[in-house]
């Protein structure tokens, strides 16, 4: 069969790429392994983890602010079957969303592992064994990513578990380790510790979220510990694990080189992910992966050594975020449609959707000092924030970066009440190359918790903050 683009893999970058393949005229399928589409982010990531999220969220809000806004329970306790049930509800409602999409842009679909014979030419092999060969103009990698393992902690997936077994545990845990203080350690966490799990985060580096603005971590490491009870030990490697009935022991050395070990109900191996690039037979049509991360070399217009052969998201070097990938599949999609596109890596935002939550885009000050460009810096915090007050979400604050001569906003950094959300305003901001002159001279509703972003962009441009 042939076609002018093949996609292999419908994850946030293969079906987005795959629908702009569509509107754009051109003939297209897509070749999926699994039998629902969304890849691990609508299956057993993005999705699922944020309906995880917003349940705990609310148990943990009923049992400890509710009284305060005039609230009265009694008897309040979690239904964990019933929170997974919703859970599984709501990644069927958007995994059956791209199966209308594909319909509706008359794409066509094949179950299977595609690979390929040669750059123009995909074997699917379905799971009876038996194989289909589609022929295409264009070939599109989006074959994503897959939780990194330690070669000296193995996983069992019982109580030795990675993101993807954590979204399924039936009871809340009295304990629970957590190696890894990035996002997806964080915020599965975070789950557990609402809950009323006593959560322990093992981090390596000094602190979490190691790659945004320090001032982001430090702030939501003492939110966690204060609101949740979540301890953290910083500076330790894991030197292994092992489990005794229902009981995971974690061995580690710490920061003085000492070793120590932590007991739990379960231990979630949360270090990364690793590029999924098995099985497509690279070999044939001449890439050689990265060794390090298992990545697929493209150039600046995404495409692999093998001519009309392009790979996009977490199989290629960057943010491993599905908005990163979303934005490649359409980038690739009008370049091979003949169009001009261009993506910004620098403005693609960083979200942790913990509570609070943390938001970023842009440089940070220690990316501005490594690089010696000179930088005027306005905060905000959320505890002068009206509206914040009005929802008792005043942990956090707001930080603006600017060009010391020129004004332009250079990064946006916050940890407070929606975060993920209100960053978008920065993004738009920079992508226009807006002054921090310009957000504080714009109208921002009051009471919200935008009037946080140009209370700061206030302070970047001499220091004038009216609220504090």
């Amino acid at each position: 069969m042939q076609y002018d683009v093949v996609v292999i893999g419908s994850g946030p970058g293969g079906y987005v790429g795959a629908i702009r393949c569509a509107q754009l005229g051109l003939k297209t399928a897509v070749v999926e392994k699994y039998k629902t589409y969304g890849g691990t982010c609508l299956n057993v990531g993005c999705i699922p983890s944020k309906a995880l999220l917003d349940s705990s969220e609310h148990f943990h809000n009923a049992a400890h602010t509710f009284t305060t806004h005039g609230i009265k329970l009694k008897d309040l306790k979690v239904d964990m079957p019933q929170m997974i049930a919703r859970k599984d509800d709501v990644v069927s409602q958007n995994t059956a969303g791209i199966t209308y999409l594909f319909k509706k842009n008359k794409i066509d679909t094949f179950e299977g592992v595609g690979s390929f014979e040669d750059k123009n030419t995909i074997i699917v092999t379905k799971a009876d064994g038996s194989t289909e060969k589609l022929t295409a103009k264009n070939v599109i990698i989006a074959t994503g990513s897959k939780p990194t393992a330690l070669p000296f902690l193995p996983i069992d997936k019982k109580r030795i578990i990675t993101s993807t077994e954590a979204l399924n545990i039936k009871e809340v845990p009295k304990t629970m380790v957590v190696i890894g203080g990035g996002v997806i350690g964080l915020e599965l966490g975070s789950v557990y510790a609402r809950l009323g799990t006593k959560v322990s985060v093992i981090e390596f580096m000094p602190s979490i979220i190691a790659t945004m603005d320090a001032g982001l971590g430090k702030e939501l490491q003492r939110v966690l510990k204060k609101s949740l009870g979540m301890e953290f030990f910083m500076g330790h490697k894991v030197t292994g694990a092992t489990t005794k009935g229902k009981t995971v022991t974690v061995t580690a050395d710490n920061a003085k080189g000492e070793a120590v070990s932590f007991e739990a109900d379960y231990c979630i191996v949360a270090v990364g992910r690793t590029a999924y690039s098995e099985g497509l037979g690279l070999d044939k049509i001449g890439i050689t992966v990265e060794e390090r991360g298992k990545k697929i070399p493209v150039n600046e217009h995404l495409e692999t050594t093998a001519k009309g052969v392009y790979a996009i998201g977490d199989v290629i070097t960057g943010a491993m975020l599905a908005h990163k990938a979303e934005d490649e599949g359409i980038y690739v999609a009008e370049t091979i449609a003949g169009q001009k596109p261009h993506i910004n890596y620098n403005l693609i935002p960083g979200v942790v959707y913990t509570w609070p939550e943390v938001a970023s885009v842009g440089q940070t000050e220690e990316q501005l000092k490594t690089a010696g460009v000179k930088y005027k810096a306005g905060s905000f915090p959320f505890k002068a924030s009206g509206r914040a007050k009005a929802s008792m979400d005043t942990d956090g604050f707001v930080k603006v970066l600017a060009d010391e001569k020129t004004d332009e906003i250079l990064g946006v950094h916050m940890i407070g009440p929606r975060a993920a959300d209100m960053i978008a305003e920065a993004v738009v901001a920079m992508e226009f190359r807006a002054s921090a002159e310009d957000i504080a001279r714009i109208c921002h509703a009051h009471p919200t918790y935008t009037e946080a972003l140009k209370e700061a962009a206030m302070a970047a441009t001499e220091n004038r903050a009216i609220h504090i």
